[in-house]
């Protein structure tokens, strides 16, 4: 019996090609396209609405750093047709502005959001899997770059083929249940390989650049969007020292992040960094590269892609989607919980971002930073 799957079509080169792949290896497939009300006037009503209409082969496009704007949409929609599958785009505006309320929210907690793995979590495979078991599919698939492997304890999620553009990172908040229903096609590619593939089927997106920013900031100025979205808000306060000294006013403490030695708005004589940002009285604490390094973290709502661990486990980790995975050893605490303890002291442990846990290429879980932990000897429990 024909297996059907419901695909993410962002109107990009990537699911363009997922979509194309799946179809290929015999599925049938449905794309739905998330319309967030960002980039468009108009959106679909809550009930899917049957996006196949004629469009102009040879309509005028402009380039964009965003994704899921009505340009976008209109690309996935003539990728549709050239493989004569249904075609539905939902309105999300609603759960959209959670995103965008999120994001603008951790920035005045203090935080650095990653809005990608919150649209993961709560949009991709999450309300758009509900639509898709409406539409009575078997999977979901997207166009991230990243493997699903059936091991002996069951489905695994892995890292993609292309080290370059894999996307594990952004993906390790899906829950475990999941996983068998989560098909991703580009896994054992590389990008190079999925244009050309793009080219060979005749898909006129295979030379549409890829999105650069967060789709809602397409500017890239995430203070701006934060006061645009948040204007009641008075984030103004001082600039200090590990001392306390005043070193400067700063215009709002959505400019800053942990780590941040540039933009501070001042003049040092060496080089400083963020170490900490206080939202009680919008305080931000600068220090010396050695005072931002950090022993560990806590992580927060993590979530497990194996069955929870009884004692710590050797790992690797990322602390942010750019940087290399490094060693460490992760304890399950409860109320999910996680301790995690570098083998050498790591730079810029930011709350708000995700912490990922990796045995090889193998997702172990991954979870919300909750707090940096000291770099004292005696509270650090394992040999280095």
């Amino acid at each position: 019996m024909t297996k059907r799957v419901v695909v993410a079509m962002s109107g990009g080169v990537d699911s363009s090609v997922a979509a194309w792949l799946l179809k290929q290896q015999g599925y049938e497939v449905i794309g739905l396209f998330m319309r967030t009300g960002v980039h468009t006037d108009v959106c679909a009503t809550d009930v899917p609405q049957h996006e196949n209409g004629k469009t102009g082969q040879d309509a005028p496009r402009r380039q964009h750093k965003g994704c899921c704007s009505s340009l976008d949409a209109a690309d996935a929609r003539r990728v549709a047709e050239i493989l004569d599958i249904p075609f539905y785009a939902l309105d999300f505006s609603h759960e959209f502005t959670r995103i965008m309320d999120y994001f603008a929210d951790e920035y005045l907690a203090g935080r650095t959001p990653n809005p990608c793995v919150v649209c993961n979590n709560w949009l991709k495979f999450g309300r758009l899997w509900t639509y898709g078991r409406q539409l009575a599919a078997d999977y979901i698939a997207t166009g991230h770059y990243a493997r699903i492997i059936h091991g002996p304890g069951g489905v695994e999620l892995h890292c993609a083929v292309d080290g370059h553009k894999d996307q594990s990172y952004v993906l390790a908040g899906v829950r475990r249940q999941l996983l068998e229903r989560v098909l991703f096609p580009l896994g054992e590619f590389t990008k190079p390989q999925i244009r050309e593939l793009a080219r060979q089927a005749g898909l006129p997106v295979h030379n549409k650049p890829d999105s650069q920013e967060i789709c809602f900031v397409p500017d890239g100025d995430y203070a701006a969007f934060v006061r645009r979205h948040r204007p009641d808000r008075n984030t103004q306060g001082v600039i200090v020292d590990t001392s306390g000294r005043i070193l400067a006013r700063h215009p709002g403490i959505e400019n800053f992040t942990i780590g941040q030695r540039k933009g501070l708005g001042f003049a040092a004589g060496q080089r400083r960094y963020v170490l900490a940002i206080l939202p009680a009285d919008n305080t931000v604490v600068v220090g010396s590269r050695e005072e931002c390094l950090s022993a560990g973290l806590v992580a927060e709502r993590f979530n497990w892609l194996i069955e929870e661990p009884t004692q710590p486990v050797r790992c690797l980790v990322k602390i942010r989607y750019r940087a290399a995975a490094v060693p460490a050893t992760v304890e399950a605490l409860p109320q999910q919980r996680v301790r995690i303890w570098f083998d050498e002291p790591q730079l810029a442990v930011t709350p708000g971002q995700a912490a990922v846990c990796y045995l090889g290429t193998r997702v172990l879980g991954g979870g919300w930073i909750a707090h940096a932990l000291s770099r004292l000897e005696n509270n650090y429990p394992f040999p280095r």
